[in-house]
């Protein structure tokens, strides 16, 4: 096997690799590692990262970037749980408009107004963190539990919780979308040079457009089912999901710099992240190390530090290679 390919393989297959390893690693070392409780549990609780790392995995693919994603699943939890007196679909709605409101307001900035994603989703991040707190009032806005709206996060269908469900299904439109819709080609296009895209006759804004308000559209539905799995809107609960969102898409293999990218290794990431989370879990329960819930923001951020270093190495590889 050449050099060029062995890097090919590392830099789209690697994600799968790692994820392979670490639950074998588990398997090994605990007793109910892989126990159906356990499983379930991770499925259901990483189903909002899921959700909102699929959202950023497109906005990275065009080149941009959306920190705004934990703010804005931290208002759609608050909207939802206001809503949730009123039913299910009422508690969906306005969660998932919020969401959606939030998505349009980082798409119009990005694509009218010009602003570098950067600088726009960060005062949406600002302005949706604000919302969040003035509507719940500075405290948890807990949900109805008469109206059936925890369903959402905390049933199943039959076995399988229903939050993974929907975030499976998420993704599988995601993927459709990618590899078999002109709106994916253009995605990755757009990331590739937006210049030359829109010299080819591409409709660039719109399909950024497009991004932006589905990534805010899949936050604030992340965020209905925080409400809705924990009983109670959390106006502070998605600071640093845009850490583990962007962690998950980089360690998936997708570049920072746009252009290429997969929905599928994006899960696998999120999978990744969400299973080393859990093996600390066990590490605490076996009295090995200790480590409260603060040092996950700690290795989130060395993490992704090691995640975009390699990738930047096996980039330059690849290029030495061809």
């Amino acid at each position: 096997m050449n050099r060029a390919r062995l890097v090919r393989i590392i830099g789209t297959y690697g994600v799968l690799i790692a994820l392979a390893a670490l639950i074998l690693f588990g398997f090994l070392r605990y007793d109910r590692f892989l126990s159906f409780y356990n499983v379930m549990s991770l499925l259901r609780y990483n189903s909002m990262f899921a959700l909102v790392a699929l959202g950023m995995c497109f906005v990275i693919m065009t080149g941009g970037i959306d920190l705004s994603v934990g703010s804005v699943a931290a208002l759609g939890s608050v909207a939802s749980a206001l809503a949730s007196p009123y039913g299910i679909v009422p508690g969906l709605a306005v969660g998932i408009g919020a969401g959606l409101a939030a998505g349009l307001i980082n798409a119009t900035l990005v694509t009218r107004a010009n602003l570098m994603p950067f600088i726009a989703t960060l005062a949406t991040m600002q302005a949706a963190s604000g919302s969040a707190l003035l509507l719940a009032g500075n405290q948890t806005v807990s949900v109805s539990y008469e109206s059936g709206f925890t369903a959402i996060g905390q049933g199943n269908f039959w076995t399988f919780p229903i939050p993974a469900a929907i975030a499976v299904v998420a993704y599988l439109i995601g993927s459709l979308v990618l590899n078999y819709t002109g709106t994916g080609r253009a995605v990755l296009a757009i990331g590739g040079g937006e210049d030359a895209s829109r010299l080819m006759g591409l409709r660039t804004d719109r399909v950024k457009f497009l991004v932006y308000v589905a990534s805010g559209g899949l936050a604030g539905l992340a965020g209905v089912i925080l409400a809705s799995q924990f009983g109670a809107g959390q106006p502070i609960e998605g600071v640093g999901w845009e850490l583990f969102a962007i962690a998950a898409v980089v360690v998936g293999g997708t570049l920072l710099t746009g252009g290429s990218g997969s929905v599928v290794t994006t899960l696998a990431g999120v999978l990744l992240l969400g299973i080393l989370f859990n093996v600390l879990n066990f590490e605490n329960g076996m009295g090995w190390i200790s480590l409260s819930a603060y040092w996950q923001s700690v290795i989130r951020g060395l993490f992704l530090l090691v995640v975009v270093l390699l990738q930047a190495r096996l980039t330059r590889r690849r290029l030495n290679a061809l």
